[in-house]
């Protein structure tokens, strides 16, 4: 069996490939989404064109998507959560994180990407990147005020 690299669990014949390939149309941002990132796994360029909106088209490079696809290693994608883009909807939203490793590394790519319908066809229209939380710390130091509240350092109450 060839799993979909989209990571539904599916046959990619079954799956992502006929979104692709034109022989049906996407009926979710979702699914849209996943056959987006399949294309990029399988270099399918044209389609990552076709499925974004005419009005967001400008500045494509077709060459430079193909090369950095193509020499890219993937690793999977993840739905995190999708708000509208049904089968009933005109407008949809995905976040999602997509990882792959290129020649600067390993890298996750997190993005809201927003849908739009024409012509009753899902689109791609951008995405906005999410970035990560600022790295944070519970460690309580030992000249911290102790988080008991006592108003003592940390050390001298309950890190005794």
């Amino acid at each position: 069996m060839n799993n979909c690299p989209c990571g539904s669990g599916s046959e990619y014949a079954a799956c992502c490939e006929p979104v692709i390939t034109g022989k049906k149309t996407a009926e979710t941002a979702e699914q849209l989404m996943r056959a987006r990132y399949a294309a990029h796994v399988k270099v399918e360029v044209d389609f990552l064109f076709e499925s974004t909106h005419p009005d967001h088209r400008q500045g494509y490079d077709h060459k430079g998507t193909r090369n950095w696809a193509a020499s890219s290693e993937w690793h999977g994608l993840e739905i995190l959560e999708t708000v509208q883009g049904g089968p009933r909807d005109e407008e949809g939203e995905v976040v999602f994180v997509a990882r792959y490793r290129d020649k600067d590394g390993i890298h996750s790519h997190h993005e809201r990407g927003q849908f739009k319908r024409k012509d009753d066809r899902w689109l791609f229209t951008e995405g906005i990147m999410i970035k990560s939380p600022p790295a944070s710390s519970s460690k309580v130091g030992r000249n911290d005020p102790c988080i008991c509240g006592s108003g003592h350092k940390y050390k001298k109450c309950c890190g005794k």
